[in-house]
């Protein structure tokens, strides 16, 4: 599966702050956002990054927010 910002349409190893955050634990960017992001679809691997979910307004939900 491709994972993919749904804002700025890139790849977890295109987003500094996903490739700082796997170098620093030894993981690849695309296992990062595997484990630790919130926002991740995963039927579809759609996420929103940081700068990205905030230019949306911070989309929040009762049962957590995906990207859809």
């Amino acid at each position: 599966m491709i994972y993919r910002c749904i804002g700025c349409r890139k790849e977890p190893h295109e987003i500094a702050e996903y490739v700082e955050a796997a170098a620093d634990e030894g993981r690849t960017p695309e296992r990062y956002v595997q484990t630790e992001e919130g926002t991740l679809n995963r039927e579809n691997g759609h996420f929103a990054c940081t700068e990205c979910y905030i230019g949306m307004g911070m989309p929040s939900s009762p049962e957590g927010w995906i990207a859809p």
